[in-house]
């Protein structure tokens, strides 16, 4: 009977480019700048590394359709290399790879690698999904955005439960404005601006009621991790971060085609996260979490996630996020890295980027925005719409 990954894999060197408006650099620049990182960071010889993961979502200008592109990259002597791709939750996906490889015993070292450069692709937010879709849901929603869809699960959340919208859109403002404060910490975010949730409530309108400051960025980077197993990692450092569960769930479209979905919430999100408290054993997750890391495309998606997480009760979660519940100095911080709202969302790159901030808070290097003490830390990656998503929970401890 599979037993799950819970303790099988470590983490033992992480890399993370700074996240901006690249122009001036490659996709090869910023895979290189991550990965130089990550190898000092572990401390270890190049030579020890046996496979690696690539996740791209736009092959244009990423390294190419292959994974030859990160092959010929970082000169890597005839070695396995795969480059994956689902969709925003591309980087979880490559971390999924290197992670089952080594937990299997086909390789003591291997390595995810993610990347995107978003802002040389003119991808400004609401690009034509038809194609990644596929022609049968291009046909369904022919003009379905992003901003527009997570709009729509906003209205219906407050219809669900009886909210004012305003007071949705009051609970979304203070998620911006949280992340913002956090992402004003951190040398590496895109945006380091600390924003008031007066001009949140006041900016520009993009899909009622998302406003400006309810949507993440586009920007450009890459993140890298390398993992072992832990007998190994522990001859190797003394601070290794172990993996507790690594759960993804896809929709089957059951979400549209059937009548038992509200419109409220996620149901990949739900799938995944209940089957990744069984792997690692959490039995309460509002007791026992300390941290979360989640894709914060739009404010609504980490609302609504904090329910389908289990952490929130239904209906509840506008209340928590007033309270200061997910606040830096709350009692389960979210987002203490900036999250997609200071970083942007180079899609390749986005997950692995939420990992590194788990992966440095467990080893206290997260300078001013530290937590003390944490135990369980948390990354939810969605890729895709409400209606029909991917997504990736996966759970970190020491």
């Amino acid at each position: 009977m599979a037993t799950g990954i819970k303790d099988k894999v470590a983490i033992v060197g992480m890399g993370c480019t700074r996240f901006g408006e690249r122009w001036g650099d490659s996709a090869e620049d910023l895979v290189v700048e991550a990965y130089l990182e990550a190898l000092a960071d572990a401390g270890i010889d190049e030579s020890r590394l046996e496979a690696y993961w690539l996740a791209t979502c736009f092959d244009e200008i990423n390294l190419g359709k292959s994974a030859i592109g990160l092959s010929q990259c970082l000169k890597l002597p005839f070695l396995p290399v795969t480059r994956v791709e689902n969709f925003c939750a591309s980087g979880t996906e490559a971390f999924r790879g290197a992670a089952y490889a080594v937990a299997a015993g086909a390789c003591d070292f291997a390595v995810a690698v993610g990347v995107e450069k978003l802002k040389d692709t003119g991808y400004g937010g609401l690009p034509d999904f038809g194609i990644s879709l596929g022609t049968r849901n291009r046909l369904t929603f022919p003009n379905l955005t992003a901003p527009g869809a997570f709009a729509q699960l906003a209205t219906r959340y407050a219809a669900r439960y009886g909210l004012a919208p305003e007071e949705v859109k009051r609970a979304m403002a203070h998620v911006s404005a949280k992340s913002h404060k956090n992402g004003a910490k951190n040398p590496k975010a895109h945006l380091r601006r600390e924003v008031t949730i007066e001009a949140i409530m006041a900016a520009p309108t993009v899909a009622w009621p998302l406003g400006l400051f309810d949507c993440c960025g586009v920007s450009d980077g890459a993140a890298v991790a390398i993992l072992t197993r832990p007998d190994l990692a522990r001859e190797i450092r003394p601070d290794p971060v172990l993996v507790k569960a690594l759960q993804i769930a896809v929709t089957s479209g059951e979400e549209l085609m059937a009548t038992g979905w509200d419109g409220a919430h996620i149901e990949t999100t739900s799938r995944a996260a209940a089957r990744a408290y069984q792997e690692a054993g959490v039995e309460n997750p509002r007791a026992e979490l300390s941290l979360l890391n989640l894709h914060d495309c739009f404010s609504i998606t980490e609302l609504v996630t904090y329910e389908d997480l289990q952490i929130s009760p239904r209906g509840g979660a506008p209340r928590d996020i007033l309270d200061g519940f997910y606040d830096l100095d709350g009692t389960i911080p979210c987002q203490t890295d900036g999250g997609l709202k200071c970083f942007g969302h180079p899609i390749g790159a986005s997950g692995l980027r939420m990992i590194y901030e788990i992966y440095k808070q467990f080893q206290g290097k997260a300078q001013e925005r530290q937590l003390t003490d944490p135990r369980l830390g948390l990354t939810h990656n969605l890729g895709g719409f409400p209606s029909m998503s991917v997504c990736s929970v996966a759970i970190f401890g020491r």
